[in-house]
């Protein structure tokens, strides 16, 4: 432990990772949403920097997970799809922290390791310590929350579900517990522990108390349906799922349980927060929270999310970081990437990097530096016809239940199969407010953020934008160039230097 403190400049240092899945940036309180109240969350801003512009290098859960724990944009690894999880011989943040002398420990969903990575990595996992009578509890919480509406009702693909039981038998509760649980053990250990929840990941619906938290009549104007210069999942998310056929008062309750499920999720944190408190451990605990992505839920006449999907509504998430000594109540305008965790985690747990790393450190930031208003950040997702037909959703080899229609998931999975263009490989560069998305089989978009902030009029190949445009696509090519591969450290014959 002596070799660790001296590695790490005399100062021991927790971390925390808050990680609800799905949850977009502007429905929260501390970002400006009139209704919905998060407290906990807003409180952490108070406390801590509050990142305004944090967008996500992938819209999907496992490639968006993969970028955050590398420091890699998706396309040097090949982090693409639903299936390829981080391998055991790829760098990895948690990875590092471990072999310094961290316990990792993870109570939630993963979407990120594949099964050999795990081993001498994490210290303890919710499959360790989670009890018979805790699975019985959560089976509980979703007895009879269901899908409520019929086949032909054209509700049925809405994801709006039932109700949940009660407040302290859902999933993700059971693993906050186990948090909390874990900090009242007095560690001996630094440690990192790693709390990813469910929610709000659809379906739309939530525990007892917050089900029904918002009235559909109080939801602000959602963003509306958009006829003209979107690219073609638009149109065909919405006939193939019979959202057309919905109203807007069926959106905004759409959205009511959505920031229900938000809510929730704060209220359960806002327990480990005062574990945390009367643990002692506040301030030597560095706490970060953020999502993988967000939803649409009721905007543009859409729910849940695409593999291309590339508007705001997925691409900006919340970032909120408390640091032990660190600036309060700071608010960064300008871009950041959620995948700048990697190098930030890193510096202040004094790590030196052994592999490249893409993703820039917000620790200047989190002392109360200002950001940088010249950066870009990029996004990517999608997958092309027929060379990478192996990344399609819905393949009879690994998802053939999904392909029943009856599955909520079915009319997503059948549109990729039948339509593979919709969800063809597409980049997206955010600059200078300015947003360009290139696509290769669909549309291009262009937005100028400043006059069009909900991005509804797409002014690509508009000669009024030519000049900018042409800038964000040189920029992006570079971009592409610069990030294109990582050199191999291990054999390199200086070794690590520099």
């Amino acid at each position: 432990m002596e070799d660790l403190k001296h590695m790490r400049g005399d100062i021991e240092v927790n971390f925390i990772f808050i990680n609800p899945d799905e949850m977009r940036a502007e429905s929260l309180g501390c970002y400006g949403h009139p209704l919905v109240q998060t407290p906990n969350f807003d409180k952490l801003a108070d406390d801590g920097v509050r990142f305004d512009q944090c967008h996500v290098t992938h819209t999907v859960c496992s490639p968006s997970r993969c970028s955050l724990l590398t420091g890699w944009h998706p396309h040097v690894g090949g982090h693409r799809s639903l299936w390829h999880l981080l391998k055991p011989d790829e760098p990895n943040l948690f990875k590092y922290l471990s072999d310094a002398g961290y316990d990792i420990i993870w109570y939630g969903k993963n979407d990120v390791f594949a099964p050999g990575t795990f081993k001498g990595v994490v210290t303890q996992t919710g499959g360790d310590v989670i009890s018979q009578e805790d699975r019985e509890k959560m089976r509980d919480g979703y007895k009879n929350a269901g899908n409520p509406f019929s086949e032909d009702d054209p509700m049925f693909y809405s994801f709006l579900y039932e109700e949940m039981n009660e407040y302290d038998e859902t999933f993700d509760y059971v693993n906050v517990r186990k948090a909390i649980d874990y900090i009242n053990s007095n560690p001996e250990n630094p440690f990192m522990l790693y709390l990813p929840t469910a929610m709000p990941h659809c379906p739309y619906h939530a525990p007892k108390g917050y089900h029904d938290m918002y009235e559909p009549e109080d939801i602000p104007e959602l963003r509306p349906v958009c006829e003209d210069g979107k690219p073609e999942y638009f149109d065909k998310i919405r006939t193939t799922r019979r959202l057309d056929e919905l109203t807007d008062k069926q959106f905004k309750n759409i959205n009511a349980k959505y920031l229900g499920m938000i809510s929730y999720v704060d209220t359960i944190y806002g327990e480990l927060m005062e574990a945390l408190e009367e643990a002692g451990l506040m301030e030597d605990t560095a706490i970060f929270m953020f999502s993988d992505h967000g939803d649409w839920a009721g905007d543009y006449g859409l729910v849940e999310k695409w593999p291309s999907g590339l508007d705001d509504t997925l691409t900006r998430v919340p970032l909120i970081a408390k640091i032990p000594g660190g600036a309060k109540g700071h608010v960064v305008q300008d871009c950041v990437q959620h995948f700048d965790l990697m190098p930030t985690v890193l510096e202040l747990a004094g790590i030196e990097p052994e592999h490249t790393i893409y993703a820039r450190s917000l620790v200047p930031q989190l002392n109360g530096a200002e950001g940088d208003p010249d950066r870009a950040v990029f996004a990517e997702g999608g997958y092309n016809h027929p060379q990478d037909n192996w990344c399609f959703e819905g393949r009879e080899t690994v998802q053939k239940a999904l392909m029943d229609k009856t599955h909520i998931y079915y009319p997503k999975v059948k549109l990729q199969q039948d339509v593979p263009q919709t969800v063809c490989r597409s980049t997206m560069i955010r600059a200078n407010d300015y947003k360009f998305i290139y696509r290769t089989d669909d549309i291009n978009e262009l937005y100028d953020l400043t006059k069009d902030p909900l991005e509804l009029n797409n002014v690509c190949n508009n000669t009024e934008y030519r000049e900018m445009q042409d800038k964000l696509e040189k920029r992006m090519l570079e971009w592409y160039i610069e990030t294109a591969d990582v050199p191999e450290w291990h054999n390199h014959p200086r070794g690590f230097e520099k």
